[in-house]
């Protein structure tokens, strides 16, 4: 029978276990054992340590310990009885295995050490678990860094890499069963470009961007052709189902700086989008189902005419009047027919919108209106004035502006007018 722990007859040293909390425990071990296992041990055991405690006759080792470690030491104590100690030996689990290490790694113990690598690197962690193994492995040196082999940094080739291949995922044409995945992989994309209390893991450079913008096309080629044959044949389910992934697109196009493309698409599909959402309406009975939609396609025209009226995307004349003259109308009935659907009987909330939409809508059209020629605006205001949605979108402000410039437009421009004929009526 081999040598066991704990076996007082043949023991020649007690590791005496000791807490803050007065708890005092003696194990009988077998210095030969001790010695080949544990630095720690080695050191005081041998005959250059300065001190030697004798206790039942015996050497006395103590160690001091946390009442929380108090078990994982007399596992370890117990592991030195094992020959060739494998992940069998120690209790399953990351939680029990950490505590472990931490015992082995201060008592110097190269073979359990390993053991715990090994199992703590392989197995899958829970959330809390991750958080636990990253305040106590990094302390631990060398030996512990291969756990934290899933944790590190990976080099920005392969980010990229990771990032285009999602992005060329998430804008393919993808049957339905293939949803939550493509669902997931848009998820991705914009956690990626966001910056919350981590920078973002990468932002697009200029040979980043031409591939992004190729990805992209694609999925707003097929919406522009959607709508198309949408508003030939009527059915809108379709349409619906792509608004998501339109609505995620300009997202992260906004993100990337490459809102141009997505712009000048919406505009060019604009009075299709807007057919459809008028045979939409005429169409369904659900309600709730309509509003949502056009909900989703007035958060997607808001960031266009945000676009467009602070001059991230450069448009002639032409392409910004068409928005305002399509889109204006659309805004003012939309909204009380959106104000008036939105809260139920109870007056609570039926479909979510978000309360700064109908402000930033307001404020995109003023500034577009704005930089128009102020024969144009003249057309819009009076227009404006005549109708029963006036108090929405609010245009005081262009007309404010209007009527100032147009007031003291000859004096302004005399200059140069005299200096080489310029100035027009508009």
């Amino acid at each position: 029978m081999g040598t066991m722990i704990g076996d007082r007859s043949t023991s020649d040293v007690v590791a005496r276990l000791r807490t803050p909390d007065g708890r005092d425990e003696w194990i009988y071990c077998h210095s030969h054992i001790l010695i080949t296992k544990s630095k720690y041990f080695a050191d005081r055991l041998s005959e250059t340590w300065p001190t030697c405690q004798i206790l039942d006759s015996r050497n006395c080792v103590e160690v001091y310990c946390e009442e929380h470690d108090f078990d994982h030491h007399i596992t370890v104590l117990r592991l030195f009885y094992v020959t060739n100690v494998s992940i069998t030996d120690i209790c399953p689990g990351v939680k029990n295995t950490l505590g472990i290490l931490q015992v082995a790694v201060n008592l110097g113990c190269p073979e359990i050490i390993a053991t715990c690598v090994d199992y703590l690197e392989a197995s899958p962690w829970e959330e809390a678990e991750e958080e636990e193994i990253l305040k106590i492995i990094p302390g631990m040196g060398s030996l512990a860094e291969p756990i934290l082999g899933r944790l590190q940094p990976v080099n920005q080739t392969t980010i990229v890499k990771i990032f285009l291949s999602a992005v060329m995922f998430a804008t393919s044409a993808l049957p339905p069963t293939m949803l939550d995945l493509k669902t997931s992989a848009q998820e991705q994309i914009e956690y990626m470009l966001t910056e919350d209390d981590d920078a973002p893991l990468l932002t697009a450079d200029e040979d980043i961007k031409p591939k992004v913008r190729q990805s992209f096309k694609g999925l707003l080629t097929r919406f522009s052709n959607t709508v198309k044959s949408v508003c030939e044949s009527g059915e809108t389910r379709k349409f619906q189902s792509f608004l998501v992934d339109v609505s995620w697109a300009c997202q992260i196009l906004a993100k990337l700086e490459l809102l141009k493309d997505f712009v000048e698409i919406w505009i060019d599909a604009s009075e299709n989008i807007v057919k459809v959402i008028d045979h939409i309406s005429q169409s369904q009975s659900q309600q709730e189902e309509t509003i949502e939609t056009k909900i989703k396609v007035i958060e997607i025209t808001s960031k266009v005419l945000e676009a467009i009226g602070y001059g991230n995307v450069i448009l002639p004349t032409v392409k910004r009047l068409h928005m305002v003259k399509m889109w204006l109308p659309f805004v003012r009935i939309l909204k009380p027919a959106v104000e008036s659907s939105t809260t139920d009987e109870d007056e609570c909330s039926v479909v979510k919108i978000d309360g700064e939409i109908w402000q930033s809508l307001e404020s995109a059209f003023v500034s577009i209106i704005l930089a128009l020629p102020s024969g144009e605006q003249a057309e819009i205001l009076s227009e404006w004035l005549s109708n029963k949605h006036v108090r929405y979108p609010d245009l005081t402000e262009v007309f404010e502006v209007w009527c100032f410039r147009s007031k003291v437009a000859n004096r302004r421009l005399t200059d140069v007018q005299s200096s080489n004929g310029m100035i027009k009526m508009l």
